[in-house]
């Protein structure tokens, strides 16, 4: 067939390309027809158990839940409250709820295309974190005042992530235009601090700020336990997101900075008004996968003795009567962490349309 025959055949259809990608021979076809067969068959067994056999009752409480075949979501229902608020006190947990609630209003602001201007992105900041804090924390406006000791749950888990973000994008910066100094001292010495931190696992870098660090500072200035973790975090995540931020400002080309020099414009200008934003889309698939990563890594504070969500999780079935339930109450903490991540990737992918990123 010629090159303009082939031009003119007519572009197959869906019926056509998956006979052609999975029937396409005898061996294929087969293969298919197992693995079809396999996933139709756990996904039957999976929705017989999380729903057509599941308990959702009450009534008779554990000892119900035990007589039958399928999940047992009364766990749900029965400690709902200690999985989502953990140590909270339970008068003040609505405090907790609005908390989580306006962390949620303020990323879904931030991810509006009209809030993207340095002056309206840190008024929405500002505000929903500040409301967070304060409704978590009291001792103003009336509230009562409760500690950081008594957070729990999913509220100190948002709580944890969003400042480790807060705290270590600013860091990252700085990290990433230190090792890009001119300067030979700076440079090595910056690059030899992130590899260093690169080079510890996280778990080791939060057990040394809650356990090792108070040692090494006065009395004077010794920061709570939690905020010691969190200045740990974002630590962690400075080192890998500098390295993100440093790839993205490889790939802007060396003639802007030039031209820009030309035209006057300073460093700090040339910085924030040319290279960053550059930077900041060459790295944002990159940059969303960090932040991914940062909040599912917000479970590792368990180790230290926080009493985040999976902390709170293991609470809800350790304890009485619902010892034996402990998988539907992961598959419930599983959820919502799901929830969470797919809705950042999504975002993710969202972002890499609008800007066009990696299709040049």
């Amino acid at each position: 067939m010629t090159a303009e025959a082939l031009a003119r055949a007519p572009a197959p259809n869906l019926f056509q390309q998956v006979r052609k990608a999975y029937f396409g021979s005898v061996t294929n076809g087969a293969v298919t027809v197992l693995c079809l067969s396999l996933l139709l068959w756990i996904a039957w067994n999976a929705l017989g158990w999380a729903f057509f056999s599941a308990t959702w009752s009450l009534d008779g409480g554990a000892a119900a839940c035990e007589e039958v075949s399928g999940a047992c979501w009364s766990v749900i229902r029965a400690r709902w409250r200690l999985i989502l608020f953990g140590l909270y006190p339970y008068e003040a947990q609505w405090r907790s709820g609005i908390a989580c609630i306006s962390v949620v209003v303020m990323i879904v602001l931030s991810c509006i295309p009209s809030f993207w201007t340095v002056r309206r992105i840190s008024a929405v900041w500002a505000l929903g974190f500040g409301t967070f804090y304060i409704l978590m924390r009291g001792g103003i406006f009336g509230l009562a005042e409760i500690t950081e000791d008594q957070w729990g749950g999913l509220s100190l888990t948002i709580f944890i992530f969003i400042a480790t973000t807060i705290l270590g994008m600013p860091m990252a910066l700085m990290l990433a235009l230190m090792r890009r100094s001119e300067l030979y001292w700076i440079s090595k010495t910056t690059g030899l601090f992130i590899d260093i931190v690169r080079s510890l696992p996280l778990l080791s870098i939060l057990f040394a700020c809650a356990m090792i660090l108070p040692f090494l500072l006065p009395g004077w200035f010794q920061p709570g336990k939690l905020y010691r973790v969190i200045f740990g975090s974002a630590l962690f995540f400075a080192a890998y997101q500098a390295e993100i931020i440093r790839g993205g400002l490889q790939g802007v080309p060396r003639g802007q900075d030039e031209a820009a020099k030309a035209l006057g414009l300073g460093y700090w200008r040339r910085i924030g008004l040319i290279q960053m934003p550059q930077a900041f889309r060459n790295a944002l698939p990159a940059t969303i996968n960090q932040i991914v990563i940062t909040f599912k890594e917000t479970s590792l504070v368990i180790v230290i003795g926080f009493f985040e969500i999976l902390a709170s999780g293991n609470a809800a079935f350790g304890t009485g009567e619902w010892t034996f339930a402990f998988v539907e109450v992961y598959v419930f903490v599983a959820f919502i962490y799901f929830v969470f991540v797919f809705s950042l990737s999504r975002y993710g992918a969202y972002l890499e349309r609008r800007l066009d990123v990696g299709h040049h």
